[in-house]
């Protein structure tokens, strides 16, 4: 599926799409929007041809293109579309993004669902930029999660890239985070580390804590990272002392933008955030069509 590059020498998830990742999610939204057939659309007759456009209504970041293009292609393949900005652009409000000729049945039926793609995916680059920018120059990377829409998880992913974002790990797969309910069923910190080790040996591991005590015990188990889970500032530069290095460093919870930039200056390595992808809002696009 992928690849894997690092930050602060701890791989991070990374990928390439290729159709097989957009054609089948592409295809399921298709069927669920027109299902046995487009009958507004079918008022049209079948020779008609029209064009289009798309327009945003706001400031944003572009992304999905390529969902897009795939929503028109499988409906029919005499559409032609024409990018009028590149992937990850910023764009602003009334701006023309892309221009669409063909078959105005196909314009008509694909219109919401490559509008619901682009939306969605634009809402989550623009939202990622807004972070990453909020945490300046610091060495403090933007980390994705797992809260991301069903079936939308490299899509999403992606579009933190588009952002500016890193990906934390692409699923269960790829990466071992014990988290409190890992930790607790393993019968604590240490047990859980020593078994992902002779289980796992080549993979990294992530140890969340809650606690300065738990923080010390991930040091003496040797986890990779630390995660220090909605701690207070305080708290965390008592930890960030107490680690010295001896581990990567990640902060999660109550992440806003409001307090991005005082985060960003406590020294940790990653701040990760499920807002990026779980309280996403569509960017405002608008497609119109014209008659030739």
């Amino acid at each position: 599926m992928g690849s894997i590059h690092t930050i602060h020498g701890i791989p991070m998830a990374h990928f390439e799409l290729t159709p097989s990742h957009i054609r089948p999610i592409v295809q399921l939204a298709l069927e669920e929007d027109i299902g046995s057939g487009d009958v507004s659309a079918a008022l049209i007759p079948a020779e008609t041809r029209a064009e289009a456009r798309v327009i945003s209504r706001e400031d944003a970041v572009i992304c999905g293109r390529l969902w897009f293009d795939e929503v028109f292609q499988q409906l029919s393949h005499e559409v032609e579309i024409e990018w009028l900005v590149d992937e990850g652009a910023q764009v602003k409000p009334d701006q023309p993004i892309v221009q669409l000729h063909g078959p105005a049945r196909a314009l008509l039926s694909g219109e919401r669902t490559a509008l619901n793609f682009l939306q969605t995916l634009s809402g989550t680059a623009t939202v990622t930029r807004r972070y990453v920018e909020a945490l300046g120059d610091s060495k403090t990377r933007l980390l994705d999660t797992r809260k991301t829409l069903p079936g939308l998880r490299l899509a999403q992913k992606y579009a933190v890239r588009c952002g500016g974002g890193h990906n934390h790990r692409l699923g269960l797969h790829d990466m071992i985070m014990l988290k409190e309910n890992h930790i607790a069923a393993a019968g604590g910190i240490q047990a859980a580390v020593q078994r992902a080790r002779a289980q796992f040996p080549d993979l990294k591991v992530e140890v969340e804590t809650e606690t300065l005590q738990e923080v010390d015990a991930a040091l003496q188990a040797g986890a990779d990272i630390i995660m220090l889970d909605n701690f207070d500032i305080p708290t965390v530069c008592e930890a960030l002392e107490r680690i010295k290095g001896r581990a990567l460093t990640e902060l999660s919870g109550n992440v806003t933008l409001d307090t991005l930039p005082q985060l960003a200056k406590l020294g940790v390595d990653f701040i990760s955030t499920g807002a990026i992808t779980k309280h996403v809002r569509a960017i405002d696009l608008s497609m119109r069509i014209v008659n030739e």
